[in-house]
C-alpha cells in the first residue's frame, strides 16, 4: 500500500487509526478509543484464579423432590439432586433465600419476566414493553466491571435458548427481561450468545485447530508493523507542518501510543489459547447437547483463563419446551401449573433432574481439571445454580432452589444443606462479591451478607 494511503487509513489493534486533518491530508476516519486499565485479578489465597458463574433454570422446581437434608455424613441428596452424588462434598444447597422483587406487588401478572430479571439483579423490573426498561445491574457485571480486566474478556454470557430484546413477552413486560440474565446497567442488558460456534470463535479465533494461533500471531505482527510505520512516518511528516499542525500531530501520536498500550495489554495475556477441539458447527438440534456444549465452552473459558466471570441462561423463565426424549410431550410451563395431578408432578421432577444432570456433569469435569495451585478448578470456583421461582404452580419466590458449588478456593464450607432462614438472595451475592475481591456492603435488596456459606 502506498504511504499516502496508509497514512490516511491504518488498521491495527482492532480499531481504525486516523491521521488528523492536516492541510496536506484531507481523509479522516474514526478516532481510537482508550483502553481501560486492567484491574487486579480475583484470586484465591494460593494465588490461583478465582472463578464465579451463574446459571438459571426456568419455572421453579417440583418442591417434594428438590430439597435435601443433612445426615451424619453430610448432605443427603433428594431425588432431583441425586445426579450430584459424585460431587456432593463439593457443593452446598441453600434454602431460605427469597427474591421479593420477583413478586407481583402492584405490577400484576408477569411473574416469569420479573423472575428472570430479578434473579441476578435483586431489583424490581419496571413494567414496560417499550424502550424505557429498567431493573438493576447484575451481580456478575458488578464483578466484571471491577475485576474483569484481569483476563482477555471481562465476562462471558451464554444462552441455550432464543434471544429476544424487543417487544412484549409476558403480560406487558419487555422481552429483554425474560431473555437476559446479565445487566451492565439498570437499562442495559448484556445479550447472551446462543450460538456455540460464535462463542468458540470469540474465545479462540476462527479457523481450524493449529491455525488459530498462527492467525493471532500474524495479527499481532501486523499491528506492530502498523504502529512502527505510523510513528516513523510522523517524524517525517513533522518537518513540513506548521506549528498548529504539529500540535495536531502530537495529539495523534499520543492516540497511537494509547493503541500501543492496548496491544501491550493484550500481549500480557499471551497468545490466544488454541484448544485441541474442533470449532462447533453452530446450535445443536438436541437441547441437552446445546446445554452441554455451552457448559463445555464455559469450562474452556475458565481453563484458559480467558475470563473468570460467566453466566448461562439454561432456558428462559416461562419456557414451555417439551422433552420428547424423556417421554414428555406436554410443555414445561403447562406442567408446572398442573402439579396437583401426581403423574404430571412427576414429569416436572424429571425435567428438573434433566437440568441437574447437565449441571452435575459440568461440575464433575471441573473437579477433574487441576488448577495452577494443585487444587481442582471446582475447588477454586463459586458457581450458583437456581432460579427466582420456587413453586412453579403458585409462582412463589421464597425458599428458592439454589445450589452453590465450589469452595471458593477454600473460603466456603461444602457438603451440606444450609437454611438461610428467609434472607434476600441478594445477601448471597453481597457475600460472593466480597469473597471475589469486590468490597461492598449492599447489592440489590440485600440487608447484609450471608456468612452461613462459609
Amino acid at each position: 500500500m502506498p504511504k499516502a494511503n496508509r497514512r490516511a487509513f491504518l488498521q491495527g489493534a482492532g480499531v481504525s487509526l486516523v491521521v488528523p486533518p492536516f492541510l496536506s491530508l484531507t481523509r479522516s476516519v474514526n478516532a481510537a478509543s482508550s483502553f481501560p486499565s486492567a484491574a487486579h485479578p480475583a484470586t484465591t489465597a494460593t494465588g490461583a484464579p478465582l472463578r464465579m458463574a451463574f446459571m438459571s433454570i426456568p419455572n421453579g422446581v417440583q418442591q417434594d423432590h428438590w430439597f435435601p437434608t443433612n445426615g451424619e455424613d453430610g448432605i443427603v441428596l433428594s431425588p432431583t439432586l441425586e445426579p450430584l452424588a459424585k460431587v456432593k462434598s463439593k457443593i452446598q444447597v441453600i434454602g431460605g433465600l427469597d427474591h421479593i422483587h420477583a413478586t407481583a406487588g402492584n405490577d400484576g401478572a408477569g411473574d416469569h419476566a420479573r423472575a428472570n430479571a430479578t434473579f441476578l439483579t435483586g431489583a424490581r423490573a419496571r413494567k414496560t414493553a417499550g424502550k424505557d426498561i429498567h431493573v438493576g445491574i447484575s451481580v456478575d457485571q458488578v464483578a466484571a466491571q471491577r475485576v474483569g480486566g484481569a483476563t482477555r474478556f471481562q465476562s462471558l454470557e451464554l444462552s441455550s435458548d432464543a434471544v429476544r430484546n424487543s417487544g412484549s413477552c409476558d403480560s406487558g413486560y419487555a422481552c429483554a427481561y425474560q431473555y437476559n440474565l446479565s445487566w451492565s446497567s439498570p437499562t442495559t442488558p448484556v445479550t447472551p450468545e446462543p450460538n456455540p460456534r460464535l462463542v468458540f470463535e470469540r474465545l479462540f479465533g476462527a479457523g481450524e485447530h493449529g491455525q488459530r494461533q498462527k492467525n493471532f500471531e500474524l495479527r499481532q505482527q501486523s499491528n506492530r508493523s502498523v504502529l512502527d510505520f505510523v510513528l516513523e512516518d510522523a517524524k517525517e511528516l513533522a518537518r513540513s507542518l506548521s506549528s498548529e499542525d504539529k500540535t495536531k500531530l502530537e495529539e495523534y501520536v499520543s492516540s497511537v501510543r494509547q493503541i500501543e498500550e492496548r496491544i501491550k495489554s493484550a500481549e500480557r495475556f499471551g497468545l490466544v489459547p488454541d484448544p485441541n477441539l474442533p470449532t462447533p458447527d453452530g446450535v445443536p438440534i438436541d437441547f441437552g447437547n446445546h446445554i452441554d456444549l455451552n457448559l463445555d465452552l464455559m469450562l474452556l473459558a475458565f481453563q484458559t483463563d480467558s475470563t473468570r466471570i460467566a453466566s448461562l441462561l439454561i432456558a428462559y423463565d416461562g419456557s414451555n419446551r417439551t422433552f420428547p426424549d424423556l417421554g414428555i410431550i406436554e410443555g414445561h410451563h403447562y406442567l408446572t401449573h398442573n402439579q396437583r395431578v401426581p403423574e404430571l408432578a412427576k414429569k416436572v421432577a424429571l425435567i428438573d433432574r434433566f437440568y441437574m444432570q447437565r449441571f452435575a456433569k459440568f461440575l464433575e469435569k471441573m473437579d477433574h481439571v487441576q488448577d495452577v495451585d494443585g487444587n481442582t478448578m471446582l475447588h477454586n470456583s463459586m458457581i450458583v445454580y437456581g432460579g427466582a421461582i420456587a413453586d412453579g404452580n403458585r409462582h412463589t419466590h421464597a425458599n428458592l432452589p439454589v445450589v452453590l458449588a465450589g469452595a471458593g478456593g477454600g473460603m466456603l464450607k461444602t457438603g451440606r444443606f444450609v437454611d438461610a432462614k428467609e434472607k434476600p438472595m441478594s445477601n448471597l451475592f453481597v457475600e460472593m462479591l466480597n469473597r471475589f475481591g469486590v468490597e461492598t456492603t449492599a447489592f440489590g435488596d440485600s440487608n447484609g451478607g450471608l456468612s452461613e456459606i462459609g
